[in-house]
């Protein structure tokens, strides 16, 4: 398991599962200096199977390593890298048909200012980080004033702006591992939120059709363990960000899951 977090409760629950039915598990942080040879204990070197749970450039320049080995890497480090820039995502989106909102790249805040033209869907509307990252720019701006605010705090970042999407109010998380979905309700950092905040996602069975899309996502992506926003826009699901194995905490099962998709992975190398 590739991670500087060995101790999430995902990871862990998943290590103890495999451990359970006689599997070896190993933590391997890809910020820490090197150890040598790839944890796994084979002739080569290499593992069975890799978990790529960090996204750091280390993270992935080691998976990328681990690849061109002969590897296997879940998720691969090509899917992962695509997953942390917000353009390509929507670049990715929009030639497949799934549903986003409309997306500019601009390479600073400032391209979006009332005497660069402003955004050309309006106020309010979404501005990004283009690359994820953990403490990265996600704010939704209602006025230029707001703007402006941004442009100096943010004044060096490539950024994304984003249509705000109309919604109920609560953002549908969901979750997929190998297949199997798993969902949860969270009131929308933005929007207008519906009274009685949530503190975690409360677990539901998502409609066929979102439950079909969030799979479509993993097909379009590469992906096989990994996270969706959706927001409901008039009964209608729209995806607004995709994560390649985001912090998927709860729910009931995804231990057992990700323990069976990396058996299954395994076995697939061996057949």
């Amino acid at each position: 398991m590739l991670t500087d977090k060995p101790g999430h409760p995902l990871l862990a629950a998943t290590a103890s599962v495999l451990v359970g039915a006689g599997h070896q598990v190993e933590f391997l942080d890809p910020g820490a200096p090197a150890p040598g040879a790839p944890a796994g204990g084979e002739d080569d070197g290499v593992a069975d199977v890799y978990l790529l749970k960090a996204h750091t450039p280390e993270a992935l320049a080691l998976a990328r390593g681990l690849e061109e080995r002969g590897a296997l890497v879940v998720n691969s480090a090509g899917a992962t890298e695509l997953c942390q820039d917000r353009n390509r995502i929507a670049m990715t989106a929009e030639a497949n048909g799934l549903p986003m909102p409309r997306t500019k790249l601009l390479d600073s805040l400032s391209g979006l200012l009332p005497d660069s033209g402003g955004p050309s869907f309006g106020y309010p509307f979404m501005v990004k980080s283009r690359h994820s990252r953990r403490g990265d720019l996600v704010a939704r701006v209602d006025h230029p004033a707001a703007l402006r605010e941004l442009a100096v705090a943010w004044h060096d970042e490539p950024v994304v702006a984003q249509e705000f999407i109309a919604n109920s109010g609560w953002d549908h998380k969901v979750w997929v591992i190998a297949g199997q979905v798993f969902a949860g309700v969270r009131q929308a950092p933005v929007g207008a939120p519906p009274t009685g905040a949530l503190s975690a996602p409360v677990v539901r069975e998502l409609p066929g059709e979102w439950a079909a899309l969030a799979l479509h996502v993993g097909e379009v992506f590469g992906l096989d363990v990994y996270g969706v926003d959706l927001l409901d826009r008039e009964g209608d699901p729209v995806v607004v960000d995709i994560n390649a194995f985001p912090g998927i905490r709860g729910p009931e099962g995804a231990p057992e899951a990700l323990a069976a998709l990396i058996l299954t992975v395994r076995q697939r190398s061996v057949a």
